[in-house]
């Protein structure tokens, strides 16, 4: 496969100005794409230049309950929380500052051995996370193993193992891409460039 990272994450919020304030203005990321109709919005901030998080504002969602990172759950579930990377130390403690000062929950920094972590909450009650990857315990160049009883799988070690899924034949049809929002999209980008 040749991924390129994570294209966008998406979020749900009721309130897009609390979410654009959040995201945008007090993380500083970009406002990248806002899309929308009445009952419905989709917006893109830039966490870098190929990785956003989107959210859909939907009139009526509530908040998700809030629930501590890593804290296992019963009943359904589809996801903890995001983690965010940062380019260090010193990173983390100006992020937990600016939270703190603006009345957000921030953890202390917790040291894992591969990352050091900050944890909070978005308005959304989503819980995030920003890492720093300890320079010296690279797991992506040496992927590691602790967990004392690890599944099956796990054991068969870190790299793919394609063979056990079946690969798709020739494909014998055409395919047709859908326009979404493509046009209207267009036009806005178009009339930006030069």
């Amino acid at each position: 496969m040749a991924f390129t990272g994570i294209n966008h994450l998406a979020m749900v919020t009721a309130d897009m100005d609390k979410t654009v304030h959040f995201w945008r203005d007090l993380l500083g990321m970009r406002l990248v794409v806002g899309m929308g109709h009445p009952g419905y919005r989709h917006y893109f901030f830039e966490i870098t230049p190929t990785d956003c998080i989107a959210f859909f504002e939907w009139p009526g969602v509530e908040p998700v309950a809030e629930k501590d990172h890593g804290a296992p759950v019963k009943g359904p579930a589809a996801f903890d929380h995001l983690s965010f990377g940062v380019d260090g130390v010193d990173e983390l403690t100006r992020l937990k500052d600016l939270l703190e000062t603006n009345g957000f929950w921030a953890s202390e920094l917790i040291d894992h051995g591969f990352i050091i972590s900050l944890y909070s909450f978005d308005p959304n009650n989503i819980p995030i996370e920003f890492s720093w990857p300890v320079p010296d315990c690279d797991v992506h160049e040496s992927p590691i193993m602790i967990d004392s009883r690890p599944t099956p799988a796990a054991r068969e070690g870190s790299e793919p193992r394609p063979a056990r899924w079946k690969a798709p034949g020739p494909r014998t049809e055409e395919f047709d891409i859908y326009p979404g929002e493509a046009e209207a999209v267009r036009a806005a980008f178009s009339k930006k460039k030069p």
